[in-house]
This record gives C-alpha cells, sequence and structure tokens, in this order.
C-alpha cells in the first residue's frame, strides 16, 4: 500500500529528527552527580545519541576558557546544569566555594550559552523560599532564602535570567534516587544498622525521585518549547521528613523504629523551610507532564535498590 509506505517514511524520519537531529545536541554539566546519573540512565532508555556528559575536567563550570572549548567541539542546543554546591550546612562556614559554584558557576555556564545561542535548563531549589506560610508556592511567589545554599542558588537564578533570554530554570525540591547520597539510601542504611532513628516531623515538602525529574528535562527539551522562565517539578503530593522516612521503612519492610524529632530539638547550622510545596501547575499546563506521586515513586526507587542492595 503506496499510503503505508509514505506514513511509514515519514515516522521513520521524524524519529530520526528526534533522535539524531544536530540542533537537539544536549550537553550535561555536572554530569557526575545524581541528576547527572539519572539522566544518563534515561537518555540511554529513550535511545538519544545526542547527548553527551563531559567530565568536571572537560567542562569546568568556574573556568570559561575551557566551556567555550566544550560548547566549540559539542556544538550544543541545549545545555543541562546539573553542577551545584548542595551541602547546606557545611555552605553556612564555606560561603565563598558556594557563591562561586552556585551564583559564580551559573553566570559562566549563562554566557556560554549566549555565546554559542544554546538554551539552558538549570536545577535550582525550593529553598529560595523562606517557607513559613502553608500554601503552595507559586513560580511567582516572594523568594526569601534563609541559608547561604538557598540564597546562591537565587542569585543564580539572577544571574541567568539577566544573561539569557532562552533558559528553563527549574526548581526542585527532596531529591532523591540510586545513585549519589540522599537521604532514602541514608534511612534504607541506618535503619538496618541501628534499628532505631530521629526524623525531623514538623518540616514539610515533596520528595522528588530523579528519575522523574530527567524525565521531565528531556520532555522539555523534547517539546520544543520556547516558554522560557522559571519552573517548579517535584512529585505530586506533601509529607514530611518524619511519614516519608515512615514509608521508606515500609515500602520495604524494614523493622525499623522512627521517633519524631521537632526542628527546635534538632539545631542545624542551616535554617530549613518548614513548608515547601510547590504548585507544579505551570510546568504541567505548558508541557503536558503528568507528574507521578511520590509513594509511587519511591517504591520504583526502592525496588531499584534493594535489588542491588546498594545503600552508600
Amino acid at each position: 500500500m503506496p499510503g503505508f509506505s509514505v506514513l511509514r517514511c515519514y515516522l521513520s524520519c521524524y524519529i530520526c529528527r528526534i533522535i539524531y537531529n544536530p540542533i537537539m545536541k544536549i550537553v550535561v554539566l555536572g554530569a557526575s552527580g545524581q541528576l547527572g546519573s539519572c539522566l544518563k540512565k534515561v537518555s540511554a532508555e529513550r535511545n538519544l545519541a545526542n547527548i553527551s556528559f563531559p567530565s568536571e575536567e572537560e567542562g569546568n563550570i568556574l573556568d570559561a576558557d575551557l566551556l567555550n572549548k566544550l560548547f566549540l567541539k559539542e556544538k550544543p542546543s541545549f545545555v543541562i546544569n546539573c553542577a551545584a554546591y548542595t551541602a547546606v550546612d557545611k555552605a553556612e562556614d564555606d560561603q565563598e566555594i558556594c557563591r562561586k559554584v552556585n551564583r559564580d558557576g551559573a553566570t559562566c555556564i549563562a554566557i556560554a550559552c549566549a555565546q554559542h545561542n544554546a538554551a539552558l535548563i538549570h536545577i535550582s531549589t525550593d529553598f529560595v523560599f523562606k517557607g513559613n506560610v502553608p500554601h503552595l508556592l507559586t513560580e511567582t511567589d516572594r523568594t526569601e532564602p534563609e541559608n547561604i545554599y538557598g540564597l546562591t542558588k537565587l542569585e543564580g537564578e539572577a544571574s541567568i535570567a539577566t544573561i539569557l533570554p532562552k533558559h528553563f530554570t527549574l526548581r526542585t525540591s527532596w531529591l532523591y534516587s540510586e545513585y549519589g547520597n540522599n537521604f532514602v539510601k541514608t534511612m534504607l542504611r541506618l535503619g538496618k544498622e541501628r534499628g532505631q532513628v530521629g526524623v525531623i516531623v514538623d518540616q514539610v515538602g515533596s520528595p522528588t525521585y530523579a528519575i522523574d525529574l530527567a524525565a521531565a528535562i528531556l520532555d522539555i527539551i523534547e517539546s520544543n518549547s520556547e516558554a522560557y522562565g522559571i519552573y517548579h517539578y517535584s512529585n505530586e503530593g506533601v509529607t514530611s521528613w518524619y511519614d516519608f522516612a515512615k514509608a521508606i521503612f515500609e515500602i520495604s519492610e524494614t523493622s525499623a523504629v522512627t521517633n519524631p524529632v521537632k526542628t527546635s530539638e534538632y539545631i542545624t547550622k542551616a535554617v530549613r523551610p518548614a513548608y515547601s510545596v510547590m504548585d507544579k501547575t505551570k510546568i504541567k499546563n505548558t508541557f503536558g507532564i503528568k507528574i507521578p506521586y511520590w509513594r509511587d515513586s519511591l517504591a520504583v526507587c526502592i525496588e531499584k535498590l534493594e535489588a542491588i542492595k546498594n545503600y552508600k
């Protein structure tokens, strides 16, 4: 049937454009971290051949000359910045390096993207908010970070917006996965080692499975949308760190006791938001992204972690 052959040819060409089209070349900076590892996994599952993951030596975000060489070589249309200083408490004593990475590094990337006509997807955080009002936080709500980590991430957001119109800034929260150090892996390890943990009960937010975030990032790129700006992404639903830990033990069938601890009883150097649940309406409506419920994604992650028995 000639009509069927034409349709099959058209579909094949369309798929080839999505996977191999040079205008869709993607470079991931900070590729060795948790989200970078998840992007590697999701892009491999999608058979994306046009995405590269340079090492820190190849793509140091504080080295403008090195970034320029990388961009000349790769000629990216999209750059995903996963690089960040995320040690929240340590940042209070290490403000200079935290600001260099989170603000100056973001600035350096934005300049390189502007020079090479690349769009940027930049990862930010719910910590840009004070988090003292129990309502869903929108992209236009007032930002008022209470710690150095949140402040430097906000400074990075502002710098990018000033330099580069073609950017998507994605604020996320409570990130975890099978990769890197994160709350889920820590709870599984401590639950099995100690059998009892104390967890903060009066800080509320939304956990985010980094695999889901990676998929959303690639969906945005593949949408070819030019609806640039700030977006919120976390898994659906609301929980406390205490209830998050309870769910981890329940789903993994770990017989550990979880004790609720108030923030006032567990003093840390960095102040954290008491309520940082973000409204995801904008990202869902703009890109048609379906966001999984946090417990469903947690169950997927735990199943994978239990299969490999790696909690470090």
